[in-house]
């Protein structure tokens, strides 16, 4: 192990810009607030809370994140274009430690955007950086599809934008274009050919399109990046940005060949990823590293018995050091509040007394339903256990017939704000049948673009989690819920959905997305 003092390396999260942008992800502003809270008590160094000149709702995000935050420095997205800077200052100003980020694209392709010469976006980029500085002594700035863009141009505007007081130089792979050998390489040659660039902090954002974001991201701190943009579970646009979960556990595992160290606490990785895939909809493929179902589970007879001999035979890491509990608790309808609230503390979930009661409501319910309740049990109830936003409507009551011919019918009792209402609905199948009676009780044109179920656990009471996904007139919501039926389960979840519709149409259309061209992935 390398015994050195080893350099620092930034980790600069933007779940809450990048992360959110994907489609389907968006969350509302108290889910944003938690999960900045969460980022914070992690330990990211900066939290990229958003792009507060897209909405009225980013930018209100954007400042109670500012005015909330204990310790990371709070950074908002803005245009190279002076209004869009000037409304990222009144957003990020509040926040103990604030920062600008600014971009433009540069590649030929991303100049054709605004129809500007290398001149002009030369002069644009000087004006801007230099107005962002003015602002704010803390200044990131981004050249975006910069490894797309031609070798002498790059060279030239990172100087520009130096020169001008750029505090940070962030360069974006936005396509997931480059590999890991071009990209320590084109770090290693700003560092060495730009005039001022021993002197400032070059970052690093890497998507991944082709599968290598982790891997680009760590070959350019080892060329002499020191700041990593990242996600929490990679969420973002296309196929998503590099993994926070990633680069910090690989520079942990792997630090005698990577001599560099973040100030992140990777206990607390499991916790923040089960929130983020709960609050965008985007569940974690089991096989993905770091924070995946199967990431520390052996069930080749093989590896058991290697697991029981020493447990470093096939695991590189412990469960614990990303925040998952090494004991098992078996949990079932004899078990009382006590183990259910020390069971769910080493999930890493912490709640109140208040929160604890309307859990074990639940968790008694299920477990007279199942047999055994398993970790994926508790976790898919933590998901449904709260939602910041009021429901207008409930399920009281459904009953489904099924058969292999003609339609399949619903009947359905919904309390819809504050009185029942029943109705009678066909489909073509029990789940087309229920959405059917939601829709007769609920009138809305809202277009269903994803349904997806997921076995919990395995077994026939296995409960069964749904994720549904709907958009009207530029608003898309999500909405989750588990139950052992997976008609019931299909129900609450489009009702969930629907309630945060509801709540996005009295907001009259604050949260949804003014802006088209806000990337700097």
């Amino acid at each position: 192990m390398n015994t050195k003092p080893q350099d620092r390396v930034l980790i600069f999260d933007t779940t809450l810009r990048d992360g959110e942008q994907s489609p389907g992800a968006t969350m509302t502003h108290a889910e944003k607030l938690e999960i900045a809270s969460l980022l914070d008590d992690m330990g990211v160094d900066i939290i990229e809370a958003g792009f507060p000149i897209a909405s009225e709702g980013d930018f209100k995000a954007v400042a109670e994140i500012a005015r909330q935050s204990r310790n990371a420095v709070i950074c908002g997205l803005a245009r190279a274009q002076l209004p869009d800077i000037d409304r990222c200052w009144e957003a990020v100003k509040h926040a103990k430690q604030p920062r600008i980020h600014t971009f433009i694209g540069t590649s030929p392709l991303h100049r054709a955007i605004p129809n500007l010469t290398m001149d002009e976006m030369a002069d644009r980029i000087h004006e801007t950086v230099t107005h962002a500085r003015n602002l704010c002594d803390n200044v990131q700035w981004s050249p975006m599809d910069a490894t797309r863009t031609e070798w002498d141009y790059l060279r030239r505007v990172v100087e520009i934008a130096i020169k001008a007081g750029a505090t940070t130089i962030n360069i974006p792979d936005t396509v997931g274009y480059t590999a890991p050998r071009e990209s320590a390489d084109l770090i290693r040659r700003l560092i060495e050919e730009v005039p001022g660039g021993d002197e400032i902090i070059f970052a690093t954002h890497c998507h991944n399109d082709l599968g290598m974001a982790t891997a680009n991201s760590l070959a350019a701190v080892e060329a002499g990046a020191r700041q990593i943009e990242c996600t929490i579970n990679g969420l973002g646009e296309r196929a998503g940005n590099t993994a926070l979960e990633e680069v910090v556990m690989a520079l942990r595992v792997r630090n005698d060949i990577m001599p560099y160290e973040t100030g992140i606490d990777s206990t607390k990785i499991m916790n923040i990823s089960r929130r983020v895939a709960t609050v965008s909809g985007f569940a974690v493929q089991f096989n993905k590293a770091i924070v995946g179902k199967n990431a520390f589970a052996h069930e080749s007879g093989i590896h058991q018995d290697g697991m029981l001999k020493n447990a470093e035979t096939f695991e590189i890491m412990r469960p614990e050091d990303v925040g998952l509990a090494a004991t098992n608790l078996v949990m079932g309808k004899h078990s009382g509040r006590a183990a259910l609230r020390a069971k769910l503390e080493d999930l890493g979930y912490e709640l109140g007394d208040n929160q604890l009661k309307d859990v074990f409501v639940r968790f008694k319910e299920l477990a007279d339903r199942k047999k055994e309740i398993y970790e994926e049990d508790l976790i898919a109830l933590m998901r449904i256990a709260t939602d910041p936003e009021e429901d207008r409507i409930a399920l009281v009551s459904m009953h489904v017939v099924c058969g292999t011919e003609g339609p399949n019918q619903a009947r359905m009792t919904l309390n819809v704000d504050g009185a029942e209402q029943t109705t009678e609905q066909t489909g073509d199948g029990p789940v087309d049948a229920a959405f059917n009676c939601v829709k007769a009780l609920v009138p809305h044109d809202a277009r269903l673009q994803l349904y997806q179920v997921h076995a919990v656990t395995e077994g026939t009471d296995a409960q069964a989690t749904v994720s549904v996904r709907m958009e009207e007139d530029g608003r898309i919501v999500t909405g989750q819920s588990a139950d052992t039926d997976t008609v019931v389960a299909s129900t609450r979840a489009y009702i969930h959905a629907l309630n945060r519709l509801l709540v996005r149409r009295e907001k009259g259309g604050s949260d949804k997305r003014e802006v088209s061209y806000k990337d700097v992935s």
